[in-house]
């Protein structure tokens, strides 16, 4: 017989989290709504919530633990700030739910779905890291595959508009999630992170650079089919990421090395990626790639949670 799906609450009832329900009452294969949480009354997402028949609560974490079907709620996503995420965590821990995390708090190990997943499905606390990260880590880790990167460095640049007040009060956090991350999931020796809020109007899609310095001798055409194998594997959650051009390639010399702040000067082979990416506009504009690849991200992690939850549970004997 076929098992019930599992139930799953989202903490903030902002954009990230408004586009991530939706996202699951559309296309979740193994997940359905059991909650949504947030702290102001008035907010669209908690009102969308309510007409769209799931349980809600203005009361934070703890309206959360006191809702009747809590019980049942096997894996939150965390769409507030870091500040708030480590009490949040911490509650959610006590009960044994799965967390994960779209802010830079970082508490739980860095997760890039198409790149480490599989290693921490056992984590109680998975970090998506950031817009930027999910964006750009993939492409680090499909040069590093290839050839040893000495540094790589990314710029993220994103509509001013799809920057809501969460993603302006962790521009620091952002920054140093996102390097960290380079280094432990991208397999870059060195790593550092740039966001660009653009003002333009009308508001421009999410456009993403990648820089890396891979080691002399690097093959090329290994690099550049490694990178489109990447991509494709990105695009099976997240049908908007694209490369906008063939990844172009810089020979830097020992004669005329880069200087780079912590490593000294360095010759080798410089990959540039360029990205688009465009969402799909459930709940945000299409612009707003940045918000997008975070909640397909966190629905690509929570599908895969849950759908090992249901093969254990059949594999007990436990199917409903």
């Amino acid at each position: 017989m076929k098992q019930a799906r599992i139930p799953v609450a989202i903490i903030g009832s902002g954009n990230i989290g408004t586009d991530l329900m939706i996202k699951i009452m559309r296309h979740a294969q193994y997940l359905e709504m059991g909650a949504m949480v947030g702290i102001d009354p008035a907010s669209d997402g908690l009102a969308r919530a309510a007409r769209l028949g799931v349980p809600t609560t203005a009361e934070g974490i703890d309206g959360l633990l006191a809702l009747p079907n809590f019980k049942d709620i096997r894996i939150v996503f965390d769409a507030t700030s870091a500040g708030a995420h480590a009490r949040h965590n911490e509650k959610l821990q006590a009960h044994g739910v799965q967390v994960i995390d779209l802010t830079p708090a970082a508490i739980g190990p860095y997760v890039v779905p198409v790149v480490n997943l599989e290693q921490h499905l056992n984590a109680p606390n998975i970090n998506m890291v950031t817009c930027g990260g999910q964006a750009t880590i993939p492409m680090v880790r499909a040069v590093s595959q290839v050839a040893k990167v000495h540094y790589a460095e990314i710029v993220a640049s994103i509509a001013s508009k799809s920057a809501g007040p969460g993603t302006r009060a962790n521009i620091d956090e952002f920054t140093e999630t996102t390097s960290r991350a380079i280094v432990e999931v991208g397999g870059a020796r060195q790593g550092k992170a740039i966001i660009v809020l653009n003002p333009a109007e009308p508001p421009l899609m999410m456009r993403d650079t990648v820089y890396c310095l891979a080691e002399e001798g690097a093959d090329e055409n290994a690099i550049r089919a490694s990178v489109a194998e990447m991509a494709r594997a990105v695009q099976a959650y997240v049908p908007g990421y694209r490369l906008k051009q063939e990844v172009q390639f810089e020979r830097i010399t020992a004669e005329r090395p880069l200087n780079i702040p912590g490593l000294g000067r360095l010759s080798g082979l410089k990959v540039s990626v360029f990205l688009e990416v465009e969402g799909a506009a459930h709940y945000l504009p299409a612009y707003a790639g940045n918000l997008d690849i975070m909640t397909s991200a966190a629905l690509s992690a929570a599908e895969r949670f849950a759908g090992r939850h249901q093969a254990q549970a059949a594999a007990r004997g436990e199917q409903k």
